[in-house]
């Protein structure tokens, strides 16, 4: 990984501070360059939402506003407050996720949120209660766990037994009953086959295979009229660096042709992005603490762990990173430091869990330095174990702030 020469020289400034470095940077240039460039590409009716979960910091929300982001994704009433106070308005919020609360599906009624994909049955029912008590209809969308899944994706959502949606098969019992509750107007669909997906062709096969189930329902239901369609997000992220980009490009031009192949113009089509748009935001940077020889194999202790930036060892995979030297002195002359070796990259904590990075292959790395993480936009401090050893919490250093 080449690192930016602006974000070089942030780290050298917090290298002045005198305090051992450990920090998350972040530079929402290319989030809002991503969001400026799908808009201007996907088919009319395609809107894009920031899925607020990748990283909920205020400087990626004011990116998502700034850049004409259509709203925010939201899956928790903590998700909406931050939203609304970052200055989206409730009717720019799309509320998925299951298990939702019902002092959260009634925040979301009373406040006006645009819509709120159900889950279950069960969770119908909850918001036609909450909607009665306060004489409002609610526009839906039913999430349906699809009979298909995508082998490559990093992580799949649907096909099997799944905690998310109604089950394909089971639609043909369940969605009447849903199109019953005169609180509730069905508005279409949700279906999120995947996450983490390189290969287009597998997104636009879920595109083709989610239209012809809208296309059924509305020949077994000539009444019901799925006129908003939610693929979710899962547009992938090239951690490994093979050379594998998603192709925005490619996927707008697929799915305009599926549009007019099943003649769904003038519909609504949600994206909702989190890791596409905010990774390549954000580096997770820090100081190397001790190198030490383990039967034969370099460990390099970092103040940072599982604890602040836990997504390489959770998803088993190691980010692109590189090194800043800090040219410091030994602190004795048979000091440890790695010189064109593979070695492995963890924390402080007392567990063997504890792992940034395994058999990665270094140049040089000396006590003092800094190992910087990219990529680390999306899914990085708050996906980490923050209270585990009860470690001081990174800062949090934002570059080129987009205007609120």
């Amino acid at each position: 990984m080449k690192i930016p020469s602006h974000l070089e020289q942030a780290i050298r400034q917090q290298l002045e501070v005198g305090k051992t470095l450990n920090c998350y940077i972040y530079d929402t240039t290319a989030m809002q360059d991503k969001i400026h460039h799908l808009n201007q590409i996907m088919p009319q009716g395609v809107e894009v939402f920031y899925a607020m979960k990748a990283n909920p910091h205020t400087a990626f929300l004011a990116a998502a506003r700034s850049a004409g982001a259509r709203g925010i994704e939201i899956a928790s009433l903590g998700e909406a407050e931050k939203a609304v106070t970052a200055g989206f308005q409730a009717n720019q919020l799309i509320y998925t996720g299951p298990g939702k609360s019902p002092e959260e599906l009634l925040w979301g009624v009373s406040h006006g949120i645009r819509t709120i994909h159900i889950e279950s049955l069960t969770e119908a029912h909850r918001l036609q209660a909450i909607c009665a008590k306060l004489n409002k209809k609610q526009d839906i969308l039913l999430r349906i766990n699809a009979d298909f899944d995508i082998h490559e994706a990093q992580t799949t959502f649907s096909g099997g037994s799944k905690k998310f949606g109604v089950d394909e098969e089971k639609l043909a019992a369940i969605l009447p009953q849903i199109l019953a509750l005169e609180h509730l107007n069905f508005r279409g669909l949700h279906v999120y086959a995947a996450s983490g997906v390189l290969n287009v062709d597998d997104l636009l096969k879920n595109c083709q295979l989610v239209f012809a189930m809208a296309q059924q329902i509305e020949v077994d239901y000539p009444a019901t009229c799925c006129d908003t369609i939610d693929f979710g997000g899962g547009f992938g992220v090239d951690y490994l660096e093979e050379g594998r980009d998603f192709d925005p490009q490619r996927y707008a031009d697929g799915l305009a042709k599926l549009i007019a192949q099943y003649g769904f113009a003038g519909r609504t089509f949600f994206l909702e992005l989190g890791r596409y748009l905010a990774a390549d935001s954000g580096w997770f940077c820090t100081e190397v603490l001790d190198i030490k020889d383990s039967r034969g194999k370099k460990q390099v202790i970092c103040a940072g762990g599982i604890n602040h930036f836990r997504r390489p060892a959770a998803l088993a995979i190691n980010h692109p990173m590189a090194i800043v030297r800090s040219d410091r002195e030994k602190l004795f002359p048979a000091q440890e430091s790695v010189r064109n070796q593979a070695v492995y990259f963890g924390g402080p904590l007392c567990t063997g869990a504890d792992k940034l990075a395994n058999n990665v292959m270094i140049d040089a790395v000396d006590v003092g330095d800094i190992a910087v993480f990219g990529l680390a936009g999306a899914y990085g401090l708050t996906m980490s174990n923050l209270a585990f050893l009860s470690h001081e919490s990174p800062e949090e250093i934002v570059l080129n702030e987009a205007p609120e």
